[in-house]
């Protein structure tokens, strides 16, 4: 057993503590305190100024789109920035292009080394998950499905299904379903989806929702640049019937918001969507800095948390988002919902998405977790480490504790 000292130890599930030390044995958390205790301990490691606390969670991403990192201009628009995507994905279509492979690999050493231990990472192909089987990352990688005009929706669910097993998920790399959206799935796939999701009571779901005023208009009246972009490309459905509602309300008539869901984004989210998503337990991920780059517009952060809702952070992909630095995107937070306490912020970079994404041994320094524990460099002054944590800490001021 190894004791590890250090000005500060942030074990999340309680406040602060200074002067603290966390005893760890095989890879577990044994014990945490402040100051010294007897020695009864094998090793004794003084860290000095730093700032002990659990690996960080990127509840959403997109690593194989990591090769579009500064590819995509940010817009004023949703609807443009979404144009912008598809064709610089159509210049790329073989998902298994070194570039595209070799940008994954480089994405997750990056947010390695920004201190993130888990991800969920979305994807439309699945190339992510051998690289993040070799990797120190654990993750849920959610298989995305997108079809709006799907003639026959379980039969699409069970071949992503059959897809998933021959991919040999772990313990530490799972996979799971994802619907991309509202405007983009049709009403049957999104019930097939969660079908197969309820077959398995510890699985994570996740859709993007309420992300833009585009989306809301398309559900609400059936018109605008979504029913455009779906004619044009062939696949809309002349049969689909307009909900008239907002987006949260619709997929919560159709049954699809429950305790697994991770609903991410919310831009567009009204206090109504907000109660019924905290009803129904689903936590909500937020990406603030990609949303002002996508033209979705800025995340009512302060309401989110007002109105009781479990929050993660994602930092989305690098497609929209300048790094995987989920400390910045916890600083970018931090501006846009000052009263918001840090300790909320940091609960949602850790505990909150490490349930959410359904890995209970992160997110918390306490007996019986796992000990994969960031140190955090700690200037002489500070005396609320909670408020520097979320100040926006580079990845040169970040290093993984032994285990």
């Amino acid at each position: 057993m190894t004791r590890y000292h250090a000005a500060w130890v942030v074990p999340i599930n309680e406040p602060p503590i200074r002067d603290g030390w966390v005893a760890v044995d095989r890879g577990r958390v044994i014990a945490r305190g402040r100051r010294t205790p007897a020695s009864d301990v094998t090793r004794e490691v003084n860290l000095g100024r730093v700032a002990i606390m659990p690996g960080l969670v990127n509840a959403h991403t997109h690593l194989e789109l990591s090769y579009l990192r500064d590819q995509v201009p940010p817009a004023s628009s949703f609807m443009a920035w979404i144009r912008g995507v598809m064709a610089a994905r159509r210049r790329r279509p073989d998902p298994h292009a070194p570039e595209i492979m070799d940008a994954i690999e480089r994405a997750i050493g990056e947010a390695s080394a920004a201190g993130t231990a888990i991800v969920g990472d979305i994807s439309n192909t699945m190339v992510t998950m051998a690289p993040l089987m070799r990797s120190p990352l654990a993750a849920v990688v959610f298989y995305e499905l997108i079809k709006f005009n799907a003639s026959d929706p379980s039969q699409m669910v069970e071949r992503a299904r059959q897809e998933i097993d021959a991919l040999h998920p772990t313990d530490r790399v799972r996979a799971s379903l994802a619907a991309h959206a509202p405007y983009s799935v049709a009403p049957l796939l999104f019930r097939a989806i969660q079908r197969a999701i309820e077959r398995d009571p510890f699985a994570p779901c996740s859709v993007h929702l309420a992300e833009s005023a585009e989306e809301v208009q398309f559900i609400q009246e059936g018109t605008g640049p979504w029913r455009e972009l779906l004619e044009e490309m062939g696949a809309w459905n002349s049969a689909w019937m307009v909900p008239g509602v907002s987006p949260v309300q619709y997929l919560d008539e159709t049954g699809f918001l429950t305790s697994h869901v991770l609903a991410v984004h919310g831009v567009q989210m009204t206090a109504a969507d907000l109660s019924r998503l905290a009803a129904r337990g689903a936590t909500l991920v937020t990406c603030p800095r990609s949303n002002g780059r996508t033209g979705a517009g800025a995340p009512p952060l302060e309401a989110f948390y007002n109105a009781g809702v479990r929050v993660a952070v994602g930092t989305d992909s690098l497609a929209s988002a300048p790094d995987l630095n989920v400390f910045a995107e916890l600083a970018a937070m931090h501006a846009l919902a000052p009263s918001v306490p840090a300790a909320s912020l940091l609960a949602s970079a850790t505990r909150e998405g490490a349930r959410a994404l359904g890995f209970a041994e992160y997110g918390t320094i306490e007996p019986g977790k796992l000990a994969r524990l960031l140190t955090v460099d700690v200037p002489p002054g500070i005396d609320d480490v909670e408020e520097y944590l979320v100040s926006g800490i580079e990845p040169d001021r970040i290093r993984w504790m032994e285990s």
